[in-house]
């Protein structure tokens, strides 16, 4: 079962670089992830021996990176090499590899600048249609406290689903966001205080009836409802919490509105100080469960696996496939019982354990025929 399969990861081999590399492999640990390396150079060296002393130097490097990523036990694709503009090759080969996720630095920031992100990773995120990471120099990722803003979009509900697996396999609290607009006119006998406790109130009930669509069992999760200007909210929220983790939504618009992020977004990740995850057309994190024929202690374990990781209706299918090759197979039936109880349909996992009970009452009946026929040869 894979969750991240693939990760392209943009090293320069600066100290700020070291830090993205550390932080990779440890990400790419916990979901087992294959990281795909790329370095960019620039096209504009007239020297022709100076351009391949570059370009040895930088192979070499690249190679050696990737021994290392593999002596922790990953797996990698191979190195990648490009020329000319850094954010557009990046943006090229995630597509190129099929990259789920693609990992860059910060950047560093202009003198005088009061943005925390360089130019270079704002516009990776502009023009990828890809899940970006960004990672904060200097920080460890040591995820224990995740934020993800709610506006319900179709992109927040994406960031969502991503952040709650996230937040499962790193145990970590994670904080559900949502911001509803002030009423401050005074220059009416409307009483501001009054309606905007009414839209507090109407803006939980829609809050909580998005979240009927998500699977939050076993997740660690605390909601919050604030008034005010959004990005405001959310980069107060993660200084209070000391988030160490984002992940957020931008728009996935086509055609020449394709870079834009939103407003929100853009101040939110020009300002943020913890690493942040931005998603636009696609998961970083999908379930991908190998499509060869296995036996049925595979599809046990993995049956298993699933369960472990919450994606229930995945789970009771993989214990279905073991009934479908041993109809009385009782680890299955006692784990579909199991899941069916975790999401608290009660009467079906009774129904499933009552044919736990049925298969075990046949093989005793079977067992005594048995002997029986043995007593009387």
């Amino acid at each position: 079962m894979k969750l991240l399969k693939n990760i392209l990861v943009a090293i320069d081999f600066s100290e700020s670089s070291e830090n993205v590399l550390k932080n990779s492999i440890k990400f790419a640990k916990t979901f087992q992830s294959k990281i795909t390396l790329i370095h960019i150079l620039p096209d504009d060296i007239d020297n022709e021996k100076v351009s391949l002393l570059i370009k040895n130097g930088a192979i070499a490097q690249l190679n050696e990176v990737n021994d290392r990523i593999n002596s922790e036990g990953l797996k990698t694709g191979n190195p990648i090499l490009e020329y000319g503009s850094y954010f557009d090759k990046i943006v090229y080969a995630t597509d190129k590899i099929n990259a789920n996720l693609v990992i860059v630095g910060s950047g560093e920031k202009l003198k005088n600048d009061c943005f925390q992100l360089g130019a270079t990773a704002e516009k990776i995120i502009r023009k990828s249609n890809k899940p970006v990471f960004i990672i904060k120099d200097k920080q460890t990722l040591d995820i224990q406290n995740i934020i993800c803003p709610i506006d319900f979009s179709k992109e927040s509900s994406r960031a969502l689903n991503n952040a709650i697996i996230i937040s499962r396999l790193f145990n970590a609290e994670l904080v559900l966001l949502s911001v509803y607009s002030l009423f401050r006119q005074t220059f009416t006998k409307l009483d501001p205080d009054e309606i905007n406790e009414q839209r507090k109130l109407d803006h939980l009930k829609e809050f909580n009836t998005f979240l009927e669509e998500f699977n939050l069992i076993d997740v660690n999760y605390k909601i919050e409802i604030k008034g005010g200007e959004p990005a405001e909210e959310i980069l107060k929220a993660i200084k209070n919490h000391e988030s160490d983790l984002l992940l957020m939504g931008t728009t996935g618009k086509s055609g020449i509105s394709k870079i834009l992020m939103g407003s929100v977004t853009e101040k939110v990740i020009r300002e943020v100080l913890c690493s942040f995850i931005t998603l636009k057309n696609e998961d970083a994190i999908t379930l991908e469960i190998e499509a060869k024929i296995q036996d049925i202690e595979n599809h046990y374990a993995e049956a298993q696996e699933l369960f472990e990781k919450c994606f229930f209706e995945e789970s009771i299918n993989q214990f279905n496939i073991c009934l479908g090759i041993n109809y009385a197979h009782i680890p299955s039936l006692k784990g579909i019982a199991k899941v069916y109880k975790k999401l608290g349909d009660l009467d079906t996992a009774k129904k499933y354990r009552e044919m736990v009970k049925n298969v075990l009452d046949q093989n005793l009946n079977l067992k005594i025929e048995q002997e029986g026929r043995k007593q009387t040869k």
